[in-house]
């Protein structure tokens, strides 16, 4: 597909919402398909210049199954739905009517949704004396792999640096 740039797809939209001329005359008169000319104006109508910008927005499940909810009741096209919403990626309805479809709202929920979503909140940690021996032990095992984690980022760094300035590595520290 190819790139328009946005003063470009202003002009267009903006000769189409004055409606002087059809719609598929304007496209051809200017090499772009219908659809296309339609979207622009339809995102120019009801958001002016700025619905015609590059926008790139992740969506949450919510937003999703309301645009979906929405162009059930109202039997909206997803071109409408999109003007609507301001949703300038065409096919992005459809993926996620195919992803609710199989999958219910789950399915509409990204990636980054369900990482955030997983998350356990921070515990308070006790004072040291309120611990008991096992969880003492296990604070004991994990700051020594930390501890260990860290000496080796440590020598890698070094490692690179040296690499880069011709140096031979240095030891890292004991501490």
């Amino acid at each position: 597909m190819a790139k328009y740039d946005d003063s470009f797809k202003l002009k267009v939209a903006q000769e189409a919402a004055q409606r002087t001329v059809a719609v598929r005359k304007l496209a051809s008169q200017y090499g772009v398909d219908p659809a296309l000319v339609r979207r622009w104006r339809d995102n120019y109508l009801r958001h002016g210049s700025t619905g015609i910008a590059k926008k790139l927005t992740l969506y949450s499940a919510a937003f999703k199954q309301r645009v979906l909810e929405r162009i059930r009741s109202e039997g909206l096209s997803h071109r409408q739905a999109m003007a609507l919403f301001d949703i300038r990626m065409s096919g992005l309805i459809g993926q996620w009517q195919r992803q609710y479809d199989s999958g219910g709202l789950d399915a509409l929920t990204s990636a980054r949704e369900r990482r955030t979503r997983m998350h356990k909140k921070p515990t308070t940690p006790k004072p040291a004396e309120e611990l008991t021996r096992e969880e003492l032990l296990e604070e004991v095992l994990y700051l020594r792999a930390e501890t260990a984690y860290l000496k080796k980022l440590d020598a890698l760094i070094l490692e690179k640096q040296a690499a880069t300035h011709g140096k031979p590595p240095r030891k890292p520290s004991k501490g």
